[in-house]
């Protein structure tokens, strides 16, 4: 299908349904047009055509209803190509459109307080009871659990293999009985997310993602993809961050000096740099399922990010030390450009920690792109159950 095909249809489509009209009608309607994720199969959001050309979609229906990535993030970048490359047909049904129009919100149980970096020594137990699945542990930093209905779910299933082996995926449902959800503050005073405590939860086998044990394998696309939601995004040139600092430079020239203008012209050149290979990330992505590179744009967007809003909370002086609003308060979503520079400077720390730490997305870096030898591992063979905790 060609590019004018595609506008074709989006046009066609919005002839025929109102977009002042009722939104979450537009949007299922969209949906089944196909017209959500153009690169998904046909029936399933999508037209199976390449994924570039979800930008004359986006062009054509510019000014309708849209979608809250804030809230809709973990749903739309990590839960939804993971179940469309796992997922039985009846979880693609069931799942991918209420996701995409936004009636489910999603969020994800992985992290735990002692599987943190090394995902893979995750303690989260699942043990089978016939069609049913009893989920016993504790997850952390569970950004959006307090308005979630799904997560996406990786507990061990085998305690008596190594680490990576005994794992499997779930779908959580996180209204279930013995689901706990519990805020977590952090430095900005908010609570984006929290801490989920898992007692007992009987979830059916058909919440199942790949097969009993190959949980790893499924986390791993998921985590991919993760990276790309959060460092991989298209900017405009002098857009993000950058773009706030610039903007600070240019309208208080009493606050400029030599050392921070020779700081500002070199960041400008890492995020020109950090966009161009933005762009080739995203072209390879349309030929396939994101790959190792994605660690590489996170870990640079994190160490970008960081250091601009440090530079514009210096750029202003006594006023970059204020900080808007220190009250407790449940965040839907990260809202970082609509926030003064005290709340950007603080919530861009948690861009080293949160999708995979940097000091870990080094690694994998040094190791599968760069073809650099591993690190030791003496745990590697060791079964779970025997290592040190």
């Amino acid at each position: 299908m060609t590019a004018e095909e595609v506008e074709s249809l989006a046009r066609e489509f919005l002839a025929a349904h109102d977009p002042g009209g009722d939104r979450l009608e537009f949007l299922r309607a969209r949906f089944d047009a196909g017209l959500a994720w153009v690169h998904f199969p046909a029936g399933l959001g999508g037209l199976g055509v390449h994924r570039e050309l979800q930008q004359v979609v986006e062009r054509v229906l510019a000014g309708t209803p849209q979608l809250d990535t804030g809230v809709q993030g973990i749903g739309l970048g990590m839960a939804a190509p993971t179940i469309l490359a796992f997922g039985t047909e009846e979880q693609k049904k069931r799942f991918l459109r209420p996701l995409w129009t936004g009636e489910e919100i999603w969020c994800q149980l992985f992290s735990e307080p002692g599987a943190g970096s090394d995902l893979a020594t995750l303690a989260t137990r699942a043990v089978r009871d016939g069609d049913e699945w009893v989920v016993d542990g504790q997850k952390v930093w569970t950004s959006g659990a307090h308005h979630s209905r799904w997560a996406i779910l990786v507990a061990r299933t085998d305690a008596e293999v190594p680490k990576h082996r005994g794992l499997t995926y779930f779908v959580c449902d996180m209204h279930a009985p013995g689901v706990d959800v519990r805020p977590l503050r952090q430095i900005t005073g908010e609570a984006e997310f929290n801490e989920v405590f898992l007692t007992g939860v009987r979830l059916g086998d058909d919440l199942r993602l790949g097969e009993v044990g190959d949980g790893w394998r499924v986390a791993q696309m998921t985590l991919m993809n993760e990276r790309v939601a959060i460092g991989g995004a298209p900017v405009r040139r002098g857009g993000g961050m950058v773009g706030v600092v610039a903007e600070t430079w240019r309208s208080r020239p009493e606050l400029r000096t030599h050392d921070l203008h020779q700081r500002l012209l070199k960041l400008w050149v890492e995020a020109e740099v950090t966009r161009l290979a933005g762009a080739r990330l995203r072209e390879q992505l349309a030929a396939g399922q994101p790959g190792p590179e994605g660690s590489g744009m996170k870990l640079s967007f994190a160490s970008l990010n960081q250091a601009l809003s440090g530079l514009d909370v210096e750029l202003r002086g006594e006023e970059g030390l204020e900080y808007d609003d220190w009250s407790f308060r449940r965040s839907d979503s990260v809202d970082f450009f609509g926030r003064g520079a005290g709340y950007r400077y603080l919530r861009a720390k948690g861009n080293s920690i949160e999708g995979g730490t940097s000091e870990i997305l080094r690694n994998i870096v040094a190791e599968r792109v760069l073809g650099l030898p591993s690190e030791p591992r003496v745990d590697k063979d060791v079964p779970w159950k025997d290592l040190p905790r």
